[in-house]
């Protein structure tokens, strides 16, 4: 707590006047990360929108995996123990998964498979486990493409 305080410029026991404990302290920068996320998940979508396209979910893949490599402590602080959900800002982090539940129009399935095959890729990316010269970028959109949702089948024409 006292690294934190010098970090951020005030003196240890000040710290405590804002936060009880080194928990409080993890939801709260878990809290912050996860509002930065669904920024950036919003702006990806609103881009992808906004220019007719219909790649929505590899702009959401995309922007997850660059909050992670741009930000990768916070990003495993948000991802490698149990969350204390309880402690969090209250709805941050459905703010944060709602791009990608709505890009599987509700299906949570399908958002937790896409989220997971995302996390698992980002954290092995982060920590060194491909082997060199392994192309990561053919790996995560051969992946984020397994995962899209099949286009809408067309009406049968009346007869």
């Amino acid at each position: 707590m006292r690294r934190v305080a010098a970090q951020v410029g005030i003196r240890g026991p000040s710290l405590y006047k804002h936060l009880r404990d080194k928990g409080e302290l993890e939801a709260a920068l878990i809290s912050s990360g996860f509002e930065e996320l669904a920024q950036a998940l919003e702006a990806a979508r609103a881009r992808a929108e906004a220019t007719g396209s219909d790649r929505v979910l590899e702009a959401l893949a995309d922007a997850y995996r660059a909050f992670a490599r741009r930000r990768p402590d916070l990003y495993r602080l948000m991802t490698q123990s149990p969350l204390a959900r309880d402690r969090l800002v209250p709805g941050v982090e459905e703010r944060a998964a709602a791009p990608l539940v709505e890009a599987f129009a509700g299906d949570l399935d399908a958002a937790r498979a896409a989220w997971a095959f995302a996390h698992g890729m980002v954290i092995l990316e982060l920590d060194g486990r491909f082997p060199p010269g392994a192309d990561l970028d053919a790996a995560w959109h051969r992946g984020i493409e397994a995962l899209r949702p099949p286009a809408p089948s067309p009406a049968p024409l009346a007869s």
